[in-house]
């Protein structure tokens, strides 16, 4: 009778590679600021608002990165990056931010 040979089956665990989104802008200065003034007299279609949030979210990611990179950690301008790139971003352009727009941030780049 012959012998079955033992041999164990490994599975291996496949990561996934999560390819991150560009930063880079998709539409012009002059259509940015034609959707801005649409979005504040609330006159804008579903699709060129998500278009609009989009580059928002894209411009305050861009703003938390810089921050970051940019000063200590032990500085207050690191400890409050959040908050001063809320500001610029959404606040005087007369825009209400959105709910946890920080946690979008990692579909555009790693945090450390």
């Amino acid at each position: 009778m012959p012998k079955k040979s033992s041999k164990k089956t490994v599975k291996k665990t496949v990561k996934k590679m999560v390819k991150k989104m560009s930063m880079k802008s998709k539409i012009s200065k002059d259509k940015y600021k034609l959707l801005i003034k649409k979005k504040r007299k609330n006159k804008i279609s579903k699709k060129d608002n998500k278009l609009l949030e989009n580059e928002l979210n894209k411009k305050y990611c861009n703003c938390i990165k810089t921050l970051k990179n940019k000063y200590p950690e032990k500085s207050n301008i690191y400890k409050n990056k959040y908050g001063i790139c809320m500001n610029s971003i959404y606040k005087q352009r007369k825009l209400p931010p959105p709910y946890n727009v920080s946690k979008s941030c990692g579909k555009y780049y790693k945090y450390k």
